[in-house]
């Protein structure tokens, strides 16, 4: 961990081979323990939007198979995570806020790796217990300077994919996204 790195944060790399990446309450999903399991709670698009609106499941929809630099970062009321000014100068969109309902632990991985337990492809954040709204931003790490090597590839150092910031949710808040796609569609 740098002196920069707060202790809150956690860059992972995590995969994909169905289009989507997510972050989920395990506790929520204790069910799936299976592919079968799994297709009951998951296999429809409607099934991942009642996830979504009872606040057990974000998507990080990427529309593509892969692996994605993912950076997730926790606030407080007294302090909220928030963009560094080097994420925020090469954020290309954010979405609007999700629900969250932690119970004290949130897995970070492919839609196909949602369960109840770490799959080897999830990474575990914890998360205090509670309503929280996160907000995610896709970052064009390729557009700074030195952030990739002469084969393309991340640099050591390089901007992640994507950056998640777990917030408290605040009273006030009024509704959450509840769409499987993560941002909205730019007008053409």
């Amino acid at each position: 961990m740098t002196a920069q790195q707060p202790r809150d944060e956690v860059p992972v790399t995590v995969a994909t081979e169905a289009g989507m990446l997510a972050l989920w309450d395990p506790q929520r999903f204790e069910t799936v323990v299976d592919d079968d399991s799994w297709e009951d709670e998951l296999l429809e698009e409607d099934d991942i939007v009642r996830h979504i609106q009872a606040g057990a499941l974000v998507p990080l929809n990427v529309g593509g198979d892969g692996a994605f630099g993912v950076l997730i970062r926790s606030g407080t009321e007294a302090a909220p995570a928030r963009l560094t000014e080097r994420e925020a100068a090469h954020q290309l969109i954010v979405s609007q806020p999700y629900l969250f309902v932690s119970r004290g632990r949130a897995l970070m991985g492919g839609i196909e790796d949602v369960g109840g337990d770490a799959s080897d492809g999830a990474v575990e954040h914890p998360t205090p217990e509670g309503r929280h709204a996160v907000v995610v931003h896709l970052i064009d790490w390729q557009a700074e300077a030195g952030g990739q090597d002469e084969a393309g590839r991340p640099a050591p150092g390089a901007l992640p994919d994507f950056v998640v910031l777990i917030n408290p949710a605040q009273s006030t808040q009024g509704t959450f996204r509840t769409a499987v796609h993560t941002f909205e569609a730019a007008n053409s």
